[in-house]
């Protein structure tokens, strides 16, 4: 029986030919009956795939062969279940692409990438050690996602910065908003940790004076407490199941935008054009075409 998985990953490491890598990276996932989304730049590679357990594993096994790649962090999930002909139905397809940087911020020129990993960073803190440390002091959880993912998830308390994209965050960061936290104990997190990865040498740049990232991100956390920790809500994912639960029973937090009924469930707005994403329940979305504020007036 086949058993469907999504691997999320992510390496800093230099690559002296990111076109090279892509092409590698695009057969061995045709190869293996993968889809998913890979970024590749000279900083390193972050990607998405899905498909089935051995195939999933045989892909994590080959790229780790890569030296730079050698000690890429990965998570594991569970997957939607595969289609007839074995693809993941998590993935509308293969994409897998050179840019200018692995997480889009704007800003590849303030990126210091070394053999090992992104250079001036936050201090890592695993699930056990952000416990201790926010049993200990009064820290500031600083979400390090797009605000929209935080609508039905997020750790207790935290500063929800007012950032549609992930190139914001500079902007939101240089206007002075968050001066009154530069000399506390602020800890970033994000979905699986890559984004705290560059964020915190942005923050430490600009001001920020004790910065902590999450190891891992909001995944290993979940699979470290489940529902009983410092997280509250569901995961926002970006492939086809949209949102993820750590264990049964999770928070629901998000607010439908069409009925108010408090739910988890996100769609995109049923504009094809708009990249908007918005919370709904199932029943709104079934009923009707959900969509962002200008789209659904004008529907």
């Amino acid at each position: 029986m086949a058993v469907p998985k999504v691997l999320l990953y992510y390496a800093f490491t230099p690559l002296a030919d990111p076109e090279a890598v892509r092409l590698w990276q695009r057969d061995l996932c045709r190869s293996l009956n993968l889809r998913g989304r890979i970024l590749i730049s000279r900083h390193g590679i972050n990607g998405t795939v899905g498909g089935e357990l051995r195939d999933v594993k045989r892909y994590l096994r080959t790229t780790r062969e890569f030296a730079g790649f050698a000690g890429m962090d990965a998570k594991w999930s569970e997957g939607s279940p595969l289609d007839d002909k074995g693809l993941s139905t998590d993935f509308p397809k293969l994409s897998v692409k050179v840019r200018d940087e692995i997480v889009s911020f704007g800003v590849p020129e303030e990126i210091v990438v070394g053999a090992d990993g992104i250079q001036g960073g936050g201090t890592k803190l695993s699930p056990s050690e952000l416990e201790a440390l926010v049993s200990e002091r009064d820290v500031v959880f600083f979400d390090g996602r797009n605000a929209f993912e935080a609508e039905i998830g997020r750790f207790r308390d935290a500063v929800i910065p007012d950032v549609r994209t992930t190139r914001d965050f500079v902007a939101e960061l240089d206007s002075g908003k968050y001066d009154h936290l530069k000399d506390k104990p602020v800890v970033t997190y994000c979905t699986g940790g890559i984004r705290c990865e560059v964020l915190t040498p942005l923050m430490k740049a600009r001001g920020f004076t004790e910065v902590y990232q999450l190891d891992g991100g909001i995944v290993r956390y979940g699979e470290h407490a489940g529902n009983d920790g410092l997280w509250e809500g569901s995961l926002y994912v970006f492939d086809g199941r949209m949102s993820m639960d750590f264990a049964p029973g999770a928070a629901l937090l998000g607010t439908c935008t069409l009925c108010g009924t408090a739910t988890n469930h996100t769609v995109n707005c049923h504009e094809s054009s708009c990249r908007v994403q918005l919370v709904c329940c199932g029943e709104c979305e079934r009923a009707t075409s959900a969509g962002c504020s200008v789209h659904q007036a004008a529907a």
